[in-house]
């Protein structure tokens, strides 16, 4: 097993089974925001839509199974699990980070979910953005999009995770002009997305000026990268550096709210301490347009397939419940419900 498949065992080993989430909990995002009850909704439940269309693709609901992992046989089957589920539920996958297929051909086999889910209604690759500093071509890239048959990419950028992890790449120097000329190469909608530090207006104001159909926000508030690469550090020093910027970053309502501004009716995907059906409804009604899960998701599909369709079910209801209280008959109506800041 090369070091990158070593570390996807090892990120997914931390994960599940140690506490990895923001250490001040839901302090910072959306647990102080509250809708207007509406007690006379005046719809019935049962009528309400809460489909959309995505990147040109029909939803069942605006929700992504967000981005985790692959590149080992665990991770293998852990997303033929995900996809089943995605599939299942009609709503977006995305797959970890390709960059072990670039490495190890026999590692390509894990990301192949389509041959699983061939019904999977939005795809979406994933490569770290600062691998353009360490040899990877947009024909690598367009590669992993082809290869997989993905309908969009992610490019993640991590550079708070790369500074902690004993492995990291830390040369994100002249990353935007590369991305602007790697962008068009790749054939599909391109988003940026973080991995849980959260873009900020500036970062934001950046992107914006590339050719990106999109971002995902990854905000402070669910899984620390900081925190799970000082677990795995075997250097005191990085464990140190882990702890102490676990905390660092934007909040996901925060974060939303800023690439919602800076990417005008471009795609905002939240994601960051999403961990149900109300958090979702209200990331939509600060202006995501989808919201994508990862870790409670995982968890269940440690368990089965069947684990993971009925918590993707659970958080598709907790949102039509919450649409409903609302008065909203379908996503756009919500994306107009006042959200209220609790003192």
């Amino acid at each position: 097993m090369n070091p990158t498949a070593r570390r996807k065992n090892s990120h997914l080993e931390v994960v599940l089974k140690r506490n990895v989430e923001f250490p001040l909990g839901d302090a910072l995002g959306f647990a102080n925001l509250r809708f207007e009850h509406d007690a006379l909704p005046e719809l019935d439940r049962a009528k309400i839509d809460t489909g959309v269309t995505l990147l040109g693709k029909k939803l069942d609901a605006p929700m992504i199974v967000g981005a985790m992992t692959g590149g080992t046989k665990r991770a293998k089957e852990i997303n033929r699990r995900l996809a089943l589920a995605a599939e299942t539920c009609g709503i977006g996958f995305a797959l970890g980070s390709q960059r072990p297929m670039l490495e190890d051909r026999a590692a390509a086999d894990s990301y192949h979910v389509r041959k699983h889910a061939p019904k999977l209604r939005l795809l979406f690759g994933n490569a770290g953005a600062v691998q353009l500093n360490y040899g990877v071509s947009a024909k690598d890239l367009a590669r992993l999009a082809r290869d997989t048959v993905c309908d969009a990419f992610n490019f993640h950028l991590n550079p708070l995770q790369e500074a902690v992890q004993t492995e990291g790449n830390t040369d994100f120097s002249a990353l935007l002009a590369k991305l602007a000329e790697v962008i068009p190469a790749l054939g599909v909608p391109v988003l940026a997305k973080e991995v849980g530090a959260g873009i900020s207006a500036t970062t934001a104001a950046k992107l914006a000026r590339l050719p990106l159909a999109g971002v995902e926000t990854a905000g402070l508030g669910g899984t620390s990268w900081s925190y799970i690469e000082g677990l795995r550090a075997k250097d005191p020093f990085r464990k140190a550096l882990g702890e102490a910027f676990a905390r660092w970053g934007i909040s996901t309502p925060e974060s939303i709210v800023a690439c919602r501004n800076a990417f005008g009716s471009r795609v905002v995907v939240a994601s960051g301490g999403i961990r149900g059906g109300i958090d979702a409804a209200k990331a939509l009604a600060l202006g995501a347009d989808a919201f994508a899960m990862a870790l409670p998701i995982l968890k269940a599909a440690e368990q089965s397939a069947e684990a993971a369709i009925q918590a993707i079910r659970q958080v598709i209801e907790e949102l039509r419940t919450a649409m409903f209280l609302t008065g909203s008959r379908n996503v756009a109506e919500l994306k107009t419900r006042a959200l209220k800041r609790l003192p």
